[in-house]
């Protein structure tokens, strides 16, 4: 029962980290250049073990709230799960009040840049994605919320592997159809991408308020 419960809080955070628009648009700028070779695995690998990595890690580090304090831990939980989310919602808010100052359609010289990046690069800048502070505010809820349910180690594990799998989904399901089926695969993933391009702003707002 109880890792059903976990599951299921860490259904939203899980959704959220999937529909987040960068990761997927980096995935679709890698499958789309000229010659990807392993740089699309490789990318797919470095996210998902980056996803790992930082629910992993906040858990542990959740898991050392101090237990003789005048307040239980699952208050502390609770409280820090409550910031958490008004910072996300504050940071939403924030995007929907800020002007627009570049073209929906313009994408940062940064991530233009990751068509061209081989393996390696490819494996360090999907890592790296999860070390964005919306990454990051995800990954601190999810690292929580297996915290405050009292999981064995195999049931803990069982839960990060179906929040991973469904987080990295959206990035996982591109790379394996280009793969599977490159010449059907193209067309779709040019119009996913100039969607995610012209939406990206509006998909933030929804990633954060979810």
């Amino acid at each position: 029962i109880m890792i059903l419960q976990a599951i299921g809080h860490l259904l939203p955070l899980a959704v959220a980290m999937a529909i987040s628009s960068v990761p997927i648009t980096a995935a679709l700028l890698i499958l789309l250049s000229p010659n990807p070779g392993r740089s699309p695995i490789a990318y797919l690998s470095g996210w998902i073990l980056g996803i790992i990595v930082v629910v992993v890690l906040f858990a542990l580090g959740a898991a050392t709230l101090p237990a003789h304090v005048d307040l239980q831990p699952v208050f502390l939980v609770g409280i820090f799960l409550i910031a958490i989310g008004l910072t996300m919602e504050a940071f939403a808010l924030v995007l929907w009040r800020r002007s627009d100052r570049t073209a929906a359609s313009e994408l940062p010289k940064w991530l233009r840049a990751v068509g061209a990046v081989r393996p390696w690069q490819a494996f360090g800048f999907g890592f790296a994605l999860n070390l964005r502070p919306k990454s990051l505010l995800i990954g601190v809820a999810a690292g929580v919320v297996l915290t405050a349910h009292p999981l064995t180690v195999a049931d803990a594990t069982i839960a990060v592997a179906v929040y991973t799998a469904l987080s990295a989904s959206t990035v996982g399901i591109p790379v394996v159809f280009a793969f599977v089926s490159p010449e059907r695969a193209e067309p779709h993933l040019v119009l996913v991408h100039d969607w995610i391009i012209a939406n990206n702003r509006v998909i933030t707002i929804l990633v954060m308020v979810l």
